[in-house]
């Protein structure tokens, strides 16, 4: 008998690659060094970190619209089994 493996009937949906983190962290970090070295990097940072969640939301809510509404079912339903056994 030989062992396959069944299809997937649940479709998975993994967002795309983007650099938006890493912008808003370095931003964030400018903000910083703005508060203790000079003041336009505090202003420079704060202006990349509104881009970046900005950027950021706007992705995502793309990405959500694109996402289908419904999902058929084609698994059975596991019923609920007790983790103990009555009486124990």
């Amino acid at each position: 008998m030989a062992d396959e493996t069944p299809d997937a009937t649940e479709l998975l949906f993994v967002p795309e690659p983007s650099w938006d983190p890493a912008i808003l962290a370095f931003a964030l970090a400018a903000v910083v060094a703005g508060i203790l070295v000079w003041f336009p990097y505090g202003v420079i940072g704060a202006i990349a970190a509104i881009a970046a969640i900005v950027r950021m939301f706007r992705g995502t809510s793309d990405e959500v619209a694109r996402l289908p509404r419904r999902q058929k079912m084609t698994t059975a339903v596991l019923p609920a089994v007790p983790r103990r056994k009555p009486g124990a």
